[in-house]
């Protein structure tokens, strides 16, 4: 361990200078940031003891009070069972690929199916399930459903374009690329705010499509253009002999992709595409300025109408920010995973 720890920290006069001035940083902010955060910090959710803190320490008790609606915003307290196992199939598929519980098939069916079971669970309507609007959802499971079903759908649809613009067909090609520009051109919430408030006044209104759909769409269609240029450039670096080689085995041109080009494409490529889900899942917090509410909305909800809670929202970000950070850690945990096993086939 000690040999270890002195070839990655000390190993050079300039790796010695930047080890010895982070050990400094945490020298000087942690020891106050740990008295002000856990020391001074009060846990209860008592009004009155966190005002008599006066900033010396944290009101983790603002937390406590608010976290059933920043969780699960609006949806109603006796059906909220719903959106909490909806949010615990969509981490423990998560949690599955990070620890490497499962692989191959199983792991990709844990990744896809169980975003599109939490969309049925809180809908209800069907099995004795009372139906609940679109409107009512929010919160985690809000965030982790439109991550879910987000990367899910444009993952396929991803790989379609990447094809559609190596296929050769020169209309084909320039429609696809066109699309795939307009998408890198645009800013995600341009595109929120024309699914939202242009798309109902071009589609008919027998479609019924819900601010939810809308918003839905719009993501999948900004995350697969996306996608498609991670997939476009892994089929191009990928070899031309293997393809040969397999083509002279009697393999036929969509055998040769199932089985020899995708899995070792996707494989390859599992890192960005997990920059591509990290950055969607921070990304759905631009859905509050249309007025759906996940986790930053049902913060901001919840200290809206609170006058005694609001002074102290520094403490419910942070908790919002360790949230976001746990995701974000087991999505990259699950592209470590993917890189060292072979690619779901």
């Amino acid at each position: 361990m000690i040999a270890r720890l002195r070839r990655s920290l000390f190993c050079d006069a300039l790796q010695t200078l930047l080890t010895l001035l982070s050990l400094g940083c945490i020298a000087l902010v942690l020891p106050p940031l740990f008295q002000w955060g856990l020391l001074n910090a009060h846990f209860s959710p008592d009004v009155a003891a966190c005002e008599a803190l006066q900033g010396r320490g944290a009101c983790w008790g603002v937390v406590a009070e608010k976290a059933r609606f920043i969780l699960l915003g609006r949806y109603p307290d006796e059906l909220a069972w719903r959106p909490m196992l909806a949010s615990g199939l969509i981490l423990g598929g998560w949690l599955a690929g990070a620890q490497g519980w499962l692989r191959g098939t199983r792991l990709l069916v844990a990744l896809t199916l169980p975003p599109f079971l939490a969309v049925a669970l809180l809908g209800g309507g069907f099995a004795g399930l009372t139906p609940v609007l679109t409107e009512n959802w929010g919160g985690l499971p809000l965030t982790l459903l439109l991550t879910g079903v987000g990367m899910a759908t444009a993952l396929p649809l991803g790989m379609a374009i990447a094809y559609g613009r190596r296929s050769g067909l020169p209309v084909v090609e320039g429609l696809l690329t066109a699309y795939v520009e307009l998408c890198r051109g645009i800013p995600l919430v341009a595109a929120l705010f024309v699914a939202s408030f242009l798309l109902p006044l071009l589609l008919p209104d027998s479609l019924g499509l819900g601010m939810l759909e809308r918003v839905l769409l719009a993501i999948v269609l900004f995350a697969s253009a996306y996608v498609s240029e991670i997939l476009r450039g892994g089929l191009q670096a990928f070899p031309q002999g293997q393809q040969d080689a397999a083509a002279a085995l009697g393999l036929g041109r969509w055998q040769i992709q199932r089985w020899i080009v995708l899995p070792q494409v996707l494989r390859h490529v599992s890192p960005s595409l997990a920059n591509s889900a990290i950055s969607l899942f921070k990304d759905t917090s631009l859905v509050t300025v249309v007025s759906l509410y996940e986790l930053t909305g049902s913060l901001g909800l919840a200290l809206a109408g609170d006058a005694q809670w609001r002074p102290f929202y520094l403490e419910a970000w942070l908790f919002i920010a360790a949230l976001y950070w746990l995701g974000c850690l087991l999505l990259a945990r699950i592209s470590r995973r993917l890189e060292k096993s072979p690619a779901p086939r």
